[in-house]
Formats: structure tokens, C-alpha cells, sequence
């Protein structure tokens, strides 16, 4: 059966289709900006002459960022960063948000746990605490210092027990009746069934994990043992210069501190944007299905 649209709903859709279009071009152009710098020359860079399309296309900016040392050992330790943390947040967001997507028939103090976890997210024990905290549990300067602190993300706790609590309660009576444990529903039925939510929830972690930057200044006492992230405010925000050689000064009459530093912003950007389209499917999803009950 076909239908004509009015006018209002068309100019309703025009309207709509482009504002979406300003508003991605207004993500995609900054990125596309320092891409075509990082492929520049200094002297282009320098000149302001560098748009959209490099100017005097050279790779001798990723050839001086891929070779230093501390570069490519920050970028090891965000990778080691998201795997550990995401491979611990779904755990530990797994195990949480099962329990508490039961009736209160099944799990009694259900609802003061629920309002437990809502609670940390309203009211934190501020950054002092938190310090002490993992100072005192002598991991300071290691790699948990970094994932144990937010090991529990509440608000993926949350938008899973909602997930959990949207799927028929009839597969886990069957399941109950043919003699299934807790455990064995969770993993047989559960999470297979959740696949867009987990899928959700991994990719919020690793990206959470991978552009976090001010625990690593804090908790790391080391500059090796920053993350990516960290480095690179104290190189691009911060300019601090400790992490300059001999061979970095001579490089700089290749390659300016501009082009330098969009072409480490781009490598650190490049493992979410390899990450995000085997995710992208199950992500709008797996928000809506996990947001319908409270």
C-alpha cells in the first residue's frame, strides 16, 4: 500500500536529513583536519596552509612517532590497559547485573543492593580517598592501579539487569525445570541471548579504558608506565620536553611539534576506529533493548 507524504512531513525530513548531515560533517572534518596534517610537511603545517588534503605529503612524522621508545610503550600499556580492564569490567558487570535482574521472590535484598549500586554513582569518596586507597593496596604504579578502581562500571551493571530482566522469564523456568543450575541459565541462556548488550558494554569499556588519562598521571609514578592517553597530554598539552633526544631535536627540522603531534593523536585514535565497526551493529540495539524496564 502506498502512500504520499505531505508537505510538512517531507520538509519535516529534508530538515532532518540536513542537520544530520552538518552534524556528522562536523565530527568527520576536525579528524580529516588532523589527519591532513599529520601527511604534511613542517613548513606547510607551520604556514597554516593545511586544510583538508596534505600539503607536501611526507610520512616522516609517523616514521619519527613510530620510533620512539616511550611512544610505543605507552601504546603497549593502553593495550594491555583494554584488554584487562574490559575482560575484568564484563566480568564483574556480569556477575552483578544477574543476580539483581531477579524478582524479589527469588532475591530478597534485591532492591537494596540495586539502590546500593545507584548510590556510588550519585556519591563518590572523592579523589583523596581514592588515592589512599590504592596507594595503601600497594599496587601504585601498576597496571591494576589503572583497572581495579573502576572494575565495577555501575552504569553497565545497569543497563544489563535491565537487558536481563527484558528476556522471557519462561526460557529460565524451562531451563529451571529440566534441571539447569543458575550458572549453567546464565551461560546457556543468558548471555547467548544477550549478545547485542555485551557487545554494547565491551565496546563502552574499552573505549572508556583506552581514552582515560588522568588515573594514569596520578597512579603512575613512573613516566614509562603511562598509557597512551597520558603520554600524550604531557606532551601535547603539558609540552613537556623530558621525553626529547638529540635525534628528536634533528627530526624537528623534518617534522614540527604540530604534524608531530596529529600524527600521534591519529595512531591513538586508529585502534577504536579498527574496533567500532564489528561493534557498531549491535550498538544502538543493544542501548534500546537494555532501556526498557527499569
Amino acid at each position: 500500500m502506498s502512500y504520499r507524504l505531505s508537505f510538512g512531513r517531507r520538509l519535516f525530513s529534508m530538515f532532518n536529513y540536513t542537520f544530520l548531515a552538518l552534524l556528522s560533517l562536523a565530527c568527520i572534518v576536525p579528524f580529516v583536519h588532523i589527519l591532513a596534517i599529520s601527511f604534511s610537511s613542517a613548513s606547510a603545517a607551520a604556514a597554516g596552509v593545511v586544510k583538508l588534503w596534505p600539503v607536501e605529503f611526507t610520512f616522516a612524522s609517523y616514521e619519527n612517532v613510530l620510533s620512539k621508545r616511550e611512544f610505543l610503550s605507552s601504546f603497549g600499556v593502553s593495550v594491555q590497559r583494554a584488554l584487562l580492564g574490559a575482560s575484568v569490567n564484563m566480568l564483574l558487570t556480569i556477575i552483578a547485573a544477574y543476580p539483581l535482574s531477579k524478582e524479589v521472590r527469588q532475591f530478597r535484598f534485591r532492591t537494596v543492593y540495586v539502590w546500593f549500586f545507584v548510590l556510588t554513582m550519585l556519591f563518590s569518596g572523592g579523589l583523596i580517598p581514592l588515592y589512599m586507597t590504592v596507594k595503601e593496596t600497594g599496587i601504585m604504579d601498576t597496571l591494576w592501579a589503572l583497572v581495579l578502581p573502576g572494575a565495577v562500571p555501575v552504569y553497565n551493571v545497569v543497563l544489563l539487569l535491565n537487558f536481563f530482566r527484558a528476556l522471557p522469564r519462561e526460557l529460565e523456568e524451562s531451563a529451571t525445570i529440566d534441571g539447569a543450575s543458575p550458572f549453567a541459565t546464565l551461560t546457556r541462556i543468558y548471555l547467548p541471548l544477550s549478545l547485542p548488550a555485551l557487545a554494547t558494554l565491551t565496546l563502552f569499556s574499552i573505549v572508556g579504558h583506552w581514552n582515560a588519562w588522568f588515573d594514569g598521571l596520578i597512579f603512575m609514578n613512573s613516566p614509562e608506565h603511562y598509557p597512551l592517553q597520558s603520554f600524550l597530554q604531557t606532551i601535547v598539552i603539558q609540552r613537556d620536553l623530558r621525553f626529547l633526544t638529540p635525534t628528536d631535536v634533528e627530526l624537528l627540522q623534518l617534522v614540527s611539534d604540530r604534524t608531530n603531534n596529529a600524527a600521534q593523536i591519529f595512531v591513538a585514535t586508529l585502534p577504536i576506529l579498527l574496533v567500532y565497526p564489528f561493534l557498531q551493529k549491535y550498538f544502538v540495539h543493544g542501548i534500546v533493548l537494555g532501556s526498557v524496564k527499569e
